[in-house]
C-alpha cells in the first residue's frame, strides 16, 4: 500500500491533499513576485507583471493569463484593505507525484498574500549594516524562481552577524547583488551597479533608481565592483521593493564613509518617495 506520513499520521496515498504535492514544494518549480503599495494604491503593477510573465514563459509554465492575475491581485488588495501593503503572490508548475520530469498537463497553481509591509522610516536615517557572502545561486538569477535556497542561507548568516542584508559575491570575487535587493554604490557622482545578465535579477526598484539618479546630480554606470572596492566608495546603498532606498553605513565591519546615509543617498530616498507620488 502507498502511504504519507503528514507529520505524526499515515494516511494512504490517495487521500493525500493535492497541495501536499506541489511541485513548487518538491523543487522550487515556480515563480513569484512582490509587490507593494503605497497609501491605497499599488506602485508598479504593471512591471512586476511583465516580469512575472516573463519568468514564467523562461521555466516554461503555460496556461496562464496574466490579466487573471492581475484581477486577483486588484482583488485580493481590495479586499485586505491594507493601505500600505506587502502583495506577494507565485504560481507553480502544479501538483503530482513526485518526478523530476515534468508533466503539460499539470494545472499551475496559484497563492497569494497580502500584509502589512514594515514600517523602514527609522533604518533609512540611521542605514543598515551589511556583510558579504559567497553566491551559491544557479546561473538563471535574471529569473524570479522559487528556488531561494541560496538566499535563504546568505541573509541568515548576515542576521546572526548582525547585519541587514547578505551582499552576494560570486567565484570571480565580484559582487553581484543583495540576498533579497540589488546594491549600489557611489564614487564621486557616479552611480555604480552591477550590468543586467542572467547573474542578477532584473529589479524594478533598480529600474526606478537608474530613472531618477541624473535628478539626484548622479551619473548611472553599469560596472563590476569587488567587496574591497565598495568599502572604498563614499556611499553604499540597496534596493528592493519592500525597502526602498536603504542606506548602507557598515560593509564587512568597515564604515562607510562617515558612518550615517551619505547626502547623494539621501537625495535618491527623497526623489524615490516624489516618482512614487506622481505615479
Amino acid at each position: 500500500m502507498q502511504i504519507a506520513m503528514i507529520q505524526d499520521q499515515i494516511v494512504p496515498f490517495d487521500e493525500v491533499d493535492s497541495a501536499l504535492l506541489d511541485r513548487g514544494t518538491f523543487f522550487g518549480d515556480g515563480v513569484y513576485e512582490v509587490i507593494r503599495s503605497y497609501n491605497g494604491r499599488i506602485f508598479a503593477l504593471d512591471d512586476h507583471l511583465e516580469r512575472f510573465a516573463r519568468s514564467l514563459k523562461e521555466i516554461k509554465i503555460t496556461g496562464v493569463d496574466i490579466e487573471s492575475i492581475r484581477k486577483k491581485v486588484e482583488k485580493a488588495f481590495d479586499e485586505a484593505g491594507i493601505d500600505n501593503a506587502k502583495i506577494y503572490f507565485h504560481i507553480t508548475r502544479g501538483s503530482a507525484v513526485r518526478n523530476h520530469a515534468t508533466s503539460e498537463k499539470l494545472t499551475p497553481n496559484f497563492f497569494l498574500t497580502v500584509t502589512e509591509i514594515e514600517d523602514t522610516a527609522n533604518e533609512k536615517l540611521i542605514g543598515i549594516k551589511v556583510s558579504t557572502f559567497p553566491d551559491w545561486r544557479w546561473k538563471r538569477c535574471d529569473i524570479k524562481s522559487l528556488n531561494l535556497l541560496a538566499n535563504v542561507l546568505a541573509k541568515t548568516d548576515a542576521a546572526k552577524k548582525g547585519c541587514g542584508e547578505a551582499i552576494l559575491v560570486n567565484d570571480d570575487n565580484m559582487i553581484t547583488e543583495g540576498s533579497a535587493s540589488a546594491f549600489f554604490a557611489i564614487i564621486g557622482d557616479t552611480l555604480v551597479v552591477h550590468p543586467l545578465g542572467m547573474d542578477i535579477l532584473p529589479s524594478i526598484t533598480r529600474k526606478v533608481i537608474l530613472q531618477i539618479a541624473q535628478e539626484a546630480g548622479l551619473k548611472p554606470v553599469e560596472k563590476r565592483i569587488t567587496p574591497d572596492e565598495a568599502t572604498q566608495a563614499d556611499e553604499l546603498f540597496i534596493a528592493v521593493t519592500t525597502r526602498d532606498v536603504m542606506p548602507v553605513v557598515e560593509f564587512d565591519g568597515k564604515t562607510i564613509g562617515s558612518g550615517k546615509p551619505g547626502k547623494h543617498t539621501k537625495t535618491l530616498i527623497e526623489k524615490f518617495a516624489q516618482f512614487i507620488k506622481s505615479s
